[in-house]
């Protein structure tokens, strides 16, 4: 009876001691789905970030220079909520700037972060670029400020690893751009962005600033090829200026070509994309003059070119000769010898496969009469 209860007893306490194992496993295996494929995403809150705030566990310190900040562009008070929420990252008007002026000093970034391996190697590994690689990739990107709320991924700095998080940054905010007009990194604290997640679904976190509408927030998307230079809003004056990525502003001047729109409202106009669900639209088919009977392309064999190129210089307006009658009796040959040779060996008629006469030989000719067999020379 003892031995019973010690039994019962012991396999109660594995029990109990299994459901915290159960439920560690199941935290570690809740990202995999049927398969092995990663399941949906959970979701995430996402975190306000105004314009001057380091927000939480920062990479570095601020680097942005004291410029002033770009406005929004105006909106009319009746104005809904904005047709576009991606908006390309080559769009006009998207980002702005100070002429010959980055809005970030990108060598103190270089300097920051090469000062500690550690955050050097997490901020590598958050952006996606080798660890020798970060000083080199700093330089090449773009200085500039935000001109719309913009919804990102960003990354802190926690324990030695860089921690993700979603964030919708302030417009005025001043990021590095890469080479295809998308946010990398926030310079009022270091950190690396990313393109944020599809549809966080979560509430935000954090006090909303003036101006902010949920319905109002971008995502830039990437372009698909490298962008030469970026056409921003100059906020001093509320003019274009054209930069070339990679550079400090050094080399700014004025576009070739300005865009058609407004400075003050060219951020969102017309740049958004279509939406996915909807149907895109279908050209038009070619038409031609006869739809029941449409032009051939090439000449019919039978018919002759008469240019004789082989119908790829046939002059379309010229004659082209009759047909010959096929009822017409040919012509004789000219070439054909009218008198038979003499000396020439008769030739045997065909023998009948039936063992017939032909109709010629019918009727037997008469007796032929003997002729002289000599010869006058």
């Amino acid at each position: 009876m003892r031995s019973t209860l010690r039994r019962t007893r012991r396999t109660g306490l594995a029990a109990a001691g299994l459901v915290p194992a159960l439920l560690l496993a199941g935290c570690s295996t809740a990202w995999e789905g049927a398969g092995g494929e990663p399941a949906a995403a959970p979701v995430q809150d996402v975190f306000l970030q105004p314009l001057g705030a380091h927000g939480p566990d920062p990479f570095t310190a601020s680097t942005v220079r004291n410029t002033a900040p770009p406005a929004a562009p105006d909106r009319g008070p009746d104005d809904g909520p904005s047709p576009a929420h991606e908006v390309t990252g080559s769009t006009p008007g998207l980002y702005g700037g100070t002429r010959a002026v980055g809005s970030c000093d990108v060598e103190r970034q270089v300097t920051l972060l090469a000062a500690d391996r550690t955050k050097a190697r997490a901020f590598a590994e958050a952006a996606g670029i080798p660890e020798a690689n970060v000083a080199d990739w700093l330089r090449g990107l773009t200085p500039v400020a935000l001109r719309a709320d913009t919804r990102v991924t960003s990354h802190g700095y926690r324990e030695g690893r860089a921690s993700a998080y979603q964030a919708v940054l302030q417009t005025g905010t001043s990021v590095l751009v890469d080479q295809y007009g998308s946010p990398r990194v926030r310079c009022a604290c270091g950190n690396p962005l990313r393109s944020p997640a599809a549809a966080p679904g979560g509430i935000h976190q954090g006090e909303p600033w003036d101006g902010f509408d949920p319905d109002r927030v971008i995502v830039v998307r990437p372009t698909t090829t490298v962008v030469g230079s970026l056409v921003i809003v100059n906020t001093t004056d509320s003019t274009w200026i054209e930069r070339r990525t990679g550079s400090d502003g050094d080399e700014d001047r004025e576009p070739a070509v300005a865009p058609a729109c407004d400075p003050d409202t060219c951020a969102l106009t017309g740049s958004g994309t279509p939406d996915p669900d909807s149907p895109a639209p279908v050209p038009p088919a070619p038409t031609s003059p006869d739809p029941a009977r449409p032009a051939p392309t090439t000449p019919h064999p039978d018919v002759p070119d008469p240019s004789g190129t082989g119908g790829t210089g046939t002059d379309p307006t010229a004659p082209v000769p009759p047909a010959p009658d096929p009822y017409t009796e040919p012509a004789p040959d000219p070439y054909t010898d009218p008198y038979p040779d003499p000396f020439a060996e008769p030739v045997e008629p065909p023998a009948d496969p039936d063992g017939q006469q032909p109709p010629d030989e019918l009727f037997p000719a008469g007796a032929v009469p003997d002729q002289p067999e000599t010869f006058q020379g």
